[in-house]
């Protein structure tokens, strides 16, 4: 039984509930409360503090690869709307970016933001509104060719309506998806992420018409409470 210097029993202690709770501040809402106290309590977001990933989304991409093995030494990678740059973490050591595995192909990585990102090893990070009618022009000079993949985490701003928020990451991954049609070597892979919401059937045969395979996951690292989803198309037809 463990005891303190001072003699007392500390039976039972580490037993108690660990959750951290947070306390509706004045100034803040009962939800930001809800989800102050939820990035707290996330097993993922202390995964990544500790593991020196910009975000817990790193980890979705890393279990999307893992089953689907699109980040492979040597692949081309273009990143969407890459801030604050968690993907493009994951994939430097996958694509052997920085050339660390001998023997094995160096791939490249390219991401772009609307907003400035901070640099990554192994990167290259540009502002760009990948909207822009030259953009697929911009990103295949960045990579010196074209993408093996094409991968976008992007959710739009929320309006605090649900269907009004479906459509429109639904147009943004369409829009982004568009782009991949522009720039994806054949054979290629589109990853982007949906939310369920009844849109995204357009969206859908939209890719079974360019690509061999479209898979709907849901990885564990995302929060069983959201409706976000990843569309992983493999084998672009060209």
């Amino acid at each position: 039984m463990a005891k303190t210097p001072d003699g007392k029993n500390t039976s039972g202690r580490g037993q108690r509930d660990l959750t951290v709770k947070v306390k509706t501040a004045r100034g803040r809402t009962s939800s930001s409360t809800r989800w102050l106290q939820r990035q707290l309590n996330d097993p993922y977001v202390k995964r990544a503090q500790i593991e020196g990933y910009r975000g817990r989304a790193a980890f979705k991409i890393m279990e999307l690869d893992d089953k689907f093995r699109f980040l492979v030494p040597g692949a081309r990678v273009l990143d969407l709307g890459c801030a604050p740059g968690g993907w493009c973490q994951v994939a430097v050591p996958r694509v052997n970016a920085l050339g660390e595995k001998q023997g094995k192909a160096i791939g490249r990585i390219v991401g772009v933001d609307l907003q400035e990102v901070e640099p990554i090893m192994g990167c290259e990070i540009h502002q760009l509104d990948f909207m822009s009618d030259d953009a697929d022009q911009q990103v295949k000079a960045w990579l010196g060719g074209k993408a093996d993949v094409v991968m976008s985490d992007m959710a739009a701003s929320s309006s605090g309506h649900k269907q009004t928020d479906h459509l429109r990451i639904i147009a943004l991954c369409e829009a982004a998806a568009y782009l991949a049609f522009d720039v994806l070597e054949v054979g290629g892979t589109f990853v982007s992420k949906v939310l369920a919401g009844g849109a995204e059937g357009e969206l859908q045969k939209l890719l079974k018409q360019r690509f061999e395979k479209v898979a709907n996951v849901k990885p564990p690292a995302s929060r069983a409470d959201s409706s976000e989803k990843f569309v992983v198309a493999t084998g672009f037809r060209g």
